[in-house]
């Protein structure tokens, strides 16, 4: 059973948020975009959304700057 997160395959694990996904591959940036299934999922839906085994996860980092 697994997840896929940016095309590489994570264990998935009953219960598991994406909260919890975020912390176990240490994805510390503080600008963040989630996709899952490629629906968007905000913020503050992260705590509360549980993955299920073959959910497809994107993480994108948001970059500023000039």
């Amino acid at each position: 059973m697994a997840l896929t997160v940016n095309g590489d395959p994570h264990p998935w694990r009953e219960g598991l948020t994406i909260e919890e996904l975020l912390r176990e591959k240490t994805f510390t940036f503080p600008l963040k975009v989630i996709h899952v299934n490629e629906k968007l999922v905000r913020k503050a839906d992260w705590g509360a959304i549980v993955l299920h085994d073959g959910d497809v996860v994107q993480v994108v980092h948001l970059v500023s700057g000039g």
